[in-house]
């Protein structure tokens, strides 16, 4: 029997996945996984299950009354998780804590295959994962522990999800606790995590994107970028990377391979520094044509640090501009905040 993946987003960044089958309700499929979602009644009469499904197909029946979920709000998206019956593998934002649910993050393990150092400006990190490979949604990221530190970093993924080899890209911090560490790693030295955490994911596309990464901000969009050359899309894509200096910009050959395998994906680039010898200096949102905006009528995709953050809401502002929906992730050295 068909079972589908259902990704549970609580409002403190907590993911949680279940499996749920065929003709079984998301409610019923989140007990059996010792995850208590919230609810009173089951039946479809009190609305306390009420959450928002943000991305999958589904049936909900009609043995719910409207005093429960109205149409107006079924039109919207929201659901009774008593009563929807996924039909495909569906993202579910739940409007609680996780703690309220009596469930948490998920812990797991991994060994370092690889560490390349990309200069000064960053390293990239491949996990291998003996287990079964861990379910999170493109642009999500982990807790990774230093080892012997008694802390963690967050980090986002930069590999798509399902893979038991995962990379992310790490920047090079001066005295950083991760970057040192990093320094002396050893192939085969066990790493324990966190996650998947974060609302910063890649929704269903039905309309043009823009990305905008800043430095290794990149990250979440490698992770989008090789979700969407498996599931192909129809909109166009378009990526601005902005970055400090020169030598920060890397895995641009990246960029570039995606270019050749997704159709309708291209990106511009740009280096901060006044003395770059790049041919575009200066921020993302100088280097911005009006095409990639599309009047409004685009998902905008943003990482990056909060200076970063800032200036695009800024930018947009004073452009008279209001996207179809902007997502973001604010991030430090030590920390992310998504919304």
């Amino acid at each position: 029997m068909k079972n589908y993946h259902i990704a549970l987003n609580f409002e403190d960044g907590v993911t949680r996945f279940v499996d749920c089958g065929a003709n079984e309700k998301v409610l019923d499929a989140a007990f059996r996984n010792r995850i208590n979602l919230p609810m009173d009644c089951s039946d479809g009469v009190c609305g306390t299950c009420k959450c928002r499904a943000e991305n999958g197909s589904y049936e909900l029946g009609d043995n719910y009354i409207d005093e429960a979920l109205t149409q107006d709000e079924a039109d919207e998206g929201l659901v009774l998780t008593c009563q929807m019956i996924p039909k495909s593998d569906c993202v579910i934002s739940v409007p609680v804590p996780s703690t309220a649910c009596k469930t948490g993050t998920a812990q797991f393990s991994a060994a370092v295959g690889e560490v390349t150092p990309f200069g000064d400006a960053a390293y990239e990190l491949v996990l291998d994962v003996a287990a079964e490979a861990p379910v999170f949604l493109p642009g999500q990221y982990v807790n990774i522990d230093v080892p012997g530190s008694g802390q963690h970093r967050s980090y986002s993924f930069s590999s798509a999800p399902g893979n038991k080899r995962m990379t992310f890209m790490i920047k090079q911090v001066p005295c950083g606790l991760m970057s040192g560490w990093l320094s002396g790693a050893q192939a085969g030295q066990p790493l324990q995590m966190t996650g998947p955490l974060g609302s910063f994911y890649l929704r269903a596309v039905t309309r043009p994107l823009l990305f905008l990464a800043g430095g290794t901000g990149l990250a979440p969009f490698l992770s989008m970028l090789e979700v969407l050359v498996q599931q192909g899309t129809q909109q166009p894509v378009h990526l601005i990377y902005g970055v400090t200096r020169d030598q920060d910009l890397v895995m641009v050959d990246r960029l570039v391979e995606y270019a050749r395998r997704i159709p309708g994906f291209t990106f511009g680039t740009c280096v901060a520094d006044p003395q770059t010898v790049h041919e575009h200096q200066g921020y993302v949102t100088q280097h911005m044509p009006a095409q990639v905006l599309h009047s409004g009528n685009v998902d905008v995709y943003l990482c990056g640090p909060p200076p970063m953050v800032d200036a695009v809401q800024k930018h947009f502002k004073a452009a008279d501009i209001t996207p179809a929906s902007f997502h973001y992730e604010k991030f430090t050295p030590n920390q992310m905040v998504t919304v």
